[in-house]
């Protein structure tokens, strides 16, 4: 009598764009997918199942979600291939007239995926994979993402978030807990994660719907409730910045870097975003960060090309920008967003003015990028190591204040948290040298 072998676990790979949001939401999907059965792999992989987990936040990035969906059916013909995220949630329609694309889920289908994965699967009946070639996630993560708060109620006039993410509403600090200690101890695979970010749409209003909470009392409870080494807070709002918040930031283990949207340094177009601080509040948030933590640092998001954007708007704009001296921009042209108030606004910029704009925010940006690490060439920074970088013995990390570095060292450093000395500047990289190991 011939043992039949069992049929090798279905594969699934899961490719992320945007945000730190969706990035939790793709880890998330991948312990569903493991505890449905499937094995997880890179998302180069071939695999039977393919996801990809979309933002929408502008034209380009619709642009690339089906330029990756295309190229994804090419890679995996007999897959089926799921549209979810964002652009999902915003314009399913869109979606299924591609014939690259077997199933569109929105946001608010994820947490059933696997199991309409499944059901697809099952339709199509597709032969058992005898001996697929795969790549395999790496055997741990030394960071991870953590969603506390999903939804905007704010509805600035750019944005789609609020249409594809809904209203505001915040994790229970329970589940927010256990994620976290899930994540440190290992069960997620590998030593366990050293660091930990929290991530959502609206982080400064979190508790808003639950009894007696808010976020300086949610990261006193994760610092007091888990054993986690190093915690991020993903972006933060000018106006919601205070001392007593920011005093929690002596504990060593809350990293000194803030992501600060400005959105733009000019407040008439402030205003017709619909912000909800001007660049008087804003100026004053950063320098009480600095002023409490000089060696935070400071990054921010500027919108260039807004609807009814002058010349001189643009001017004021960059100017502030200048002055407020960030470790980094994240500068991108404005997009029409259908559904967003702003897409009905009159005086569009011009695409080759916008493009010129760009050009110059993104000098700005290279800019202050070049000289915040300039300024800290010499110090001794807090880093966690990720990954060997490139051949040999070098090993690429992240210090507390969100710098990127490369460092030397015969021994491996992979998920290691050591002190490193900031040495020079090579290109795009900064260079390091362990201290202790």
């Amino acid at each position: 009598m011939t043992n039949k072998q069992p049929a090798p676990p279905r594969t699934v790979a899961i490719h992320t764009h945007g945000c730190k949001l969706n990035q939790a939401d793709s880890q998330t999907l991948a312990r569903r997918f493991s505890e449905a059965g499937y094995r997880v792999v890179g998302p180069s992989a071939a695999a039977d199942v393919v996801v990809l987990n979309s933002c929408t936040v502008t034209a380009a990035a619709d642009a690339k979600a089906r330029q990756y969906l295309r190229a994804a059916r090419r890679r995996n013909p007999n897959a089926v291939v799921i549209a979810t995220g964002c652009y999902a949630q915003r314009a399913p329609a869109e979606l299924e007239k591609l014939d690259a694309v077997s199933l569109v889920i929105g946001n608010t289908g994820k947490p059933s995926l696997p199991e309409s994965a499944h059901a697809a699967l099952e339709a199509q009946s597709p032969p058992p994979p005898e001996n697929r070639e795969s790549i395999p996630l790496p055997a741990g993560r030394t960071r991870a993402m953590v969603k506390i708060q999903e939804g905007c109620d704010q509805v600035c006039a750019y944005c789609i978030v609020p249409k594809v993410r809904g209203r505001e509403r915040s994790i229970p600090p329970e589940t927010i807990i256990a994620e976290i200690n899930r994540h440190i101890s290992g069960e997620s695979g590998g030593a366990g994660c050293r660091e930990v970010a929290l991530t959502g749409t609206q982080l400064g209003s979190y508790g808003f719907d639950l009894p007696d909470a808010n976020l300086l009392w949610l990261l006193e409870r994760i610092l007091a409730e888990t054993a986690v080494e190093r915690l991020r807070v993903s972006s933060l709002q000018a106006h919601e910045i205070t001392a007593p918040l920011l005093e929690l930031w002596r504990n060593p283990r809350l990293m000194p870097h803030f992501h600060i949207p400005l959105q733009s340094g000019c407040d008439s177009t402030l205003r017709a975003m619909r912000r909800r601080y001007d660049t008087t509040q804003f100026a004053a948030s950063v320098a009480l960060t600095r002023r409490m933590h000089p060696d935070a640092g400071i990054t921010t998001d500027i919108i260039v090309g807004f609807p009814g954007e002058t010349a001189a708007d643009f001017n004021a704009s960059i100017a502030f920008a200048a002055t407020m001296q960030f470790s980094d921009i994240h500068a991108f042209p404005y997009s029409p967003r259908p559904g967003t108030s702003a897409a009905h606004f009159k005086a569009m910029v011009a695409e080759p003015e916008k493009r010129a704009r760009m050009g110059r925010m993104l000098t700005l940006s290279a800019q202050s990028r070049h000289d915040f690490r300039q300024s800290r060439l010499g110090t001794i920074r807090p880093t966690l190591w990720e990954r060997a970088a490139g051949n040999g013995n070098l090993w690429s990390g992240l210090t507390d204040n969100y710098l990127r570095v490369r460092a030397p060292s015969d021994t491996p450093l992979s998920n290691q948290i050591t002190n490193a000395r900031l040495t020079a500047l090579d290109g795009d990289w900064l260079l390091a040298e362990v201290v202790n190991a």
